[in-house]
């Protein structure tokens, strides 16, 4: 059987583990306090609130200003009606009339006897009567000598086509013997064949036409005949 031995010593262990215990709640409860007591401290000799006072921005304050009305412009004064004194018109004295009569020996010169010579009448000028129209020369059919004869050109695109035809034309001959105007009297059927007919009558050159020793303008008909040769 074991023998069981007990001793009334301290155990020197478990004393060490109790003293750890102990200093590790102290030391919050230590830190606690003394923190109580700054902070006591703190409040008590204002350094709190100015703290506090540096730490938090300062407040905005927003003031509202109101803009003055305007002041209304002064209403313009209203002219005052005045009613001028009307003035009475002024005298003007009367201007004396005086008669001057000539006196009994003044000599009076004799009045001028009317004038009974009268103007002669303006000569009256008659209009005279408008002048006669010209006489259109006449025409004729003989009598007429060429310098020059007309001389066609058959056009080229009409001998192709074949065209033919006769052309009468009405020539004005003017007293140089020169024809100032040609017209187609009888159409060959050939717009072509009638321009070359006038075209030729134009180059041509007559003779003066003689009426009682004098030239004058006449009108003279003048056939070309337009035929291909067979």
């Amino acid at each position: 059987m074991a023998a069981m031995s007990y001793s009334t010593l301290p155990d020197h262990g478990s004393a060490g583990a109790l003293a750890e215990t102990l200093r590790a709640k102290a030391v919050p409860l230590a830190s606690i306090v003394l923190v109580h007591l700054l902070v006591g401290y703190l409040a008590y000799s204002g350094t709190l609130k100015r703290v506090a006072q540096v730490a938090l921005p300062a407040p905005l304050y927003v003031s509202m200003v109101t803009q003055p009305a305007k002041p209304q412009p002064a209403a313009a004064p209203v002219p005052k009606t005045v009613t001028l004194a009307q003035l009475p018109p002024p005298l003007i004295p009367p201007v004396p009339v005086i008669n001057i009569a000539p006196p009994e020996n003044a000599i009076r010169a004799p009045l001028p006897p009317a004038s009974v010579e009268r103007s002669a009448p303006a000569p009256v000028i008659l209009a005279s009567a408008a002048a006669a129209p010209p006489a259109v020369p006449r025409t004729i059919t003989s009598g007429v000598e060429y310098i020059h004869a007309p001389q066609p050109v058959y056009p080229q695109l009409s001998r192709r086509m074949g065209e033919q035809g006769k052309v009468i034309l009405r020539i004005l001959v003017n007293e140089k013997g020169l024809p100032d105007q040609v017209l187609v009297q009888t159409s060959s059927g050939s717009a072509r064949l009638d321009e070359a007919g006038r075209q030729a009558a134009l180059r041509a050159l007559f003779k003066p036409y003689l009426e009682d020793g004098r030239a004058v303008a006449v009108f003279v008909i003048v056939p070309l005949n337009f035929q291909l040769a067979s």
